[in-house]
């Protein structure tokens, strides 16, 4: 045993302290990055009036769900909604076959690219990567007149096509990197055995693929729902998803702010990602160190 080790054997303080600091940061930080999210809850179940007079992180007298409800309402004038209902199933349903759709494709496309190699499978892997690092600014003029020609411009269903083209690069980045680990030995005996395609594909991949599929799962509907820029560019007056009527909504000119419902309305809208990673966030981080972003 070294001479440092004895000596942190019998004074442990000094890894103490260290342990006591890292905490205490960690703490802080932990206090920094939710303060928002407390200052929007509190703020959320004020009046108007304990708003205007009140501290900022004073708690509310008494809880308030009105401006919950205003949020949530569908109260139209002509083609202004004030509530987030509507912008809301508008999300879900474009979320729910995009997510799905994009984790398939990114799945099958690292498949092939990891486990049946052919010439080129690697350049044409080195041109998706751009994909990841391409800023999406740049194909909203191509990607309309794609949609402009399919017929779906200004629907949920183009907002589905875009949303699984746009997370294609990262999709099939994580499966193409977590099936590299795929011992293949196992599928060279599988083929022996006669197993095809699709057979190796749904009766041994997809088995060791739970990881990674959560993964995946997670990140493209954290990606999908909260974005604004392809909802803004690509949906129409009823295909508007949640993050475009909350921008909407909190920017609707009014002589009076009511920032007790824009805070619930913010709330509302991020509701669905915060449970996503309360629920099922220890898988997500499973699937990281299972060598989802490795190599």
């Amino acid at each position: 045993m070294s001479t440092d080790a004895l000596a942190l054997r019998h004074n442990p303080w000094p890894a103490r302290v260290g342990r006591v600091l890292v905490y205490a940061v960690l703490l802080v930080a932990a206090l920094f990055f939710l303060a928002p999210l407390y200052v929007m809850l509190v703020t959320a179940f004020k009046d108007a009036q304990e708003i205007r007079s009140g501290n900022l992180l004073s708690l509310p007298g008494s809880l308030n769900f009105s401006a919950w409800g205003q949020a949530w309402s569908t109260a139209c004038t002509g083609t202004d909604c004030r509530g987030l209902q509507p912008y809301f199933w508008n999300s879900v349903l474009m979320v729910v076959p995009a997510v799905l759709l994009s984790t398939l494709w990114g799945a099958l496309n690292g498949y092939v690219l990891s486990l049946w190699k052919f010439r080129g499978s690697e350049l044409l892997f080195g041109f998706m990567l751009f994909g990841v690092f391409m800023p999406f600014q740049v194909v909203l003029l191509p990607m309309s007149q794609v949609l402009g020609w399919l017929g779906i411009s200004s629907s949920v269903g183009g907002l589905i096509l875009v949303h699984c083209l746009a997370g294609l690069a990262s999709t099939t980045l994580f499966f193409r990197n977590y099936y590299a680990a795929v011992p293949k030995d196992l599928i060279n005996a599988a083929r022996i055995d006669g197993a095809g395609f699709w057979r190796i594909f749904f009766r041994i991949i997809v088995p060791l693929s739970t990881p990674i599929v959560m993964v995946t799962l997670i990140w493209q509907f954290t990606a999908i729902w909260n974005d604004f820029l392809f909802g803004v560019a690509f949906s129409g007056a009823d295909s508007k998803p949640v993050t475009v009527g909350l921008n909407n909504m909190v920017n609707t000119s009014s002589s009076v702010k009511n920032y007790q419902v824009d805070m619930a309305a913010a709330l509302i809208a991020g509701l669905p990602t915060m449970l996503i990673y309360v629920l099922a966030g220890k898988y997500f981080l499973k699937g990281l160190t299972a060598g989802a972003v490795k190599g």
